[in-house]
């Protein structure tokens, strides 16, 4: 059956651009992702809004619409991204206003406005008039006119927001203000390491088992064969100068953590990265880009943390197939498969794209350049692997290594939505999944 590249587990627009996931939130019985949204084009021209999902179960959403959109002098150029905050009855959404003056200038150290502004809701969608929090001259001198995707969260009392930013002399870091009321904000202090690019984006700071971890997208860093492969990285800092990647793969950036009722900590992430060398052929049909699925965070034995695809993805399973060792299977996308490993292996997935594990390294890399739109190959290094387990979409993986040690994300285009498995030195579990319509509200 021709595969149409509609996804059933990826969050993803009917139309349209897609970035940043924004405003993560569980509040009023329902989950909330708000997400860069740039509906007249799915190659991201035209105005820079908030689209927004809702859902009880992680697993069925609602699309509600554009719910916030340009309308200020100090968001003329893109409500660009932010975080939210539930205080009792009221939802808090903080975002950064993008401004471009008209005239000659790099808009890096002149010509752009970066206004952290806040609009409040009762019920998710409908939203209040807009207020305007800081702007540039709220920021240190030494920083450039990229400062932007407020963080904001309570801890011992206070209100705490951290800011990414770029200064003057090309390096990157985060902003921390401080505030009693949410509305007045003071400068507190900022963190930088040194050759660590020269923008820092999309911060986010997470409380788990007592220790504080501080999430970054920084751009500029120097690539090599195992680290920091595309184009933008995104990652966390093990402690004060020592820096994990979320993930390995060809598409993921600008992820955002919030706090579900039971308490588990959940990141969502764009599965796109801008200026990316690779395409993605659904832009000719409409729409670009997805969503992560929601992911559970936890700190593993050695400091690092872990992710694993929220446990509520586990009821979508419909089936349950052993696959024998060096076996030949057919299957439909979506589907889930968990293989134990022993020593080298290799899973390959129709004729254009393998995975493999061989002499500490675990690769993904594409043998047809349509299947893969131009991607090529990302590796890991580990000191053993265990376990792969792989999500397969419709039109993208995720592969989560040693029960979240490390991931790999990927878009990938099979022409056809059965998929044949080719397992070398590997045997496992297949699940096929129910797909999830997304309904549309707006």
């Amino acid at each position: 059956m021709k595969n149409d590249w509609r996804q059933k587990l990826h969050l993803e627009p009917e139309s349209g651009w897609l970035n940043d996931p924004n405003g993560l939130s569980y509040f009023q019985g329902k989950y909330h992702v708000y997400f860069q949204y740039a509906p007249e084009s799915a190659l991201g021209t035209g105005p820079k809004c908030w689209g927004h999902w809702q859902s009880k179960d992680l697993l069925h959403w609602e699309f509600t619409g554009t719910v916030l959109s340009p309308d200020l002098p100090e968001d003329q150029n893109g409500v660009y991204s932010g975080c939210g905050l539930v205080r009792g009855d009221t939802l808090y959404l903080f975002y950064t206003g993008n401004v471009k003056e008209p005239g000659d200038y790099d808009y890096i150290t002149a010509g752009r406005g970066a206004n952290v502004i806040l609009v409040t809701t009762a019920d998710g969608h409908h939203m209040s008039p807009k207020q305007v929090l800081l702007r540039n001259a709220d920021y240190p001198s030494d920083c450039s006119c990229h400062v932007r995707d407020p963080k904001v969260w309570e801890e011992d009392g206070r209100y705490h927001m951290a800011l990414g930013a770029r200064k003057l002399d090309d390096t990157g870091c985060v902003l921390f203000y401080t505030s009693e009321d949410l509305l007045h904000w003071e400068f507190a202090c900022e963190k930088s390491v040194p050759d660590m690019g020269y923008m820092w984006e999309c911060p986010d700071v997470l409380l788990l088992n007592g220790k504080h971890y501080l999430s970054i997208s920084p751009q500029g860093l120097t690539h090599t064969e195992f680290t920091h492969q595309n184009v933008y990285s995104s990652g966390y800092f093990v402690t004060e100068t020592e820096f994990e990647e979320w993930d390995y793969g060809f598409d993921f950036y600008a992820p955002q953590t919030f706090a579900a009722p039971d308490g588990r900590r959940l990141l969502i992430g764009w599965m796109g990265i801008g200026d990316i060398p690779y395409t993605n052929p659904t832009t000719a049909l409409g729409w670009q880009h997805c969503l992560t699925i929601p992911r559970e965070i936890t700190v593993g034995a050695d400091g690092r943390l872990r992710q694993q695809p929220v446990r509520e993805l586990e009821t979508l399973r419909k089936g349950r197939q052993e696959v024998p060792r060096d076996a030949v299977i057919q299957t439909t996308l979506p589907f889930e498969l968990i293989a134990p490993v022993e020593g080298s292996c290799a899973i390959r997935l129709g004729d254009g794209l393998q995975l493999q594990y061989a002499d500490g390294v675990f690769s993904l890399f594409f043998l047809d350049e349509q299947v893969g739109g131009g991607r090529n190959r990302r590796n890991v290094r580990l000191t053993q692997c265990t376990q792969i387990r792989l999500i397969a979409d419709t039109a993208s993986l995720e592969i989560y290594l040693n029960d979240g040690e490390k991931v790999m994300s990927s878009r990938f285009y099979p022409t056809d939505s059965e998929l044949r498995i080719t397992m070398e030195r590997l045997c496992g579990t297949l699940y096929a999944l129910d797909g999830l319509e997304v309904r549309n509200l707006g």
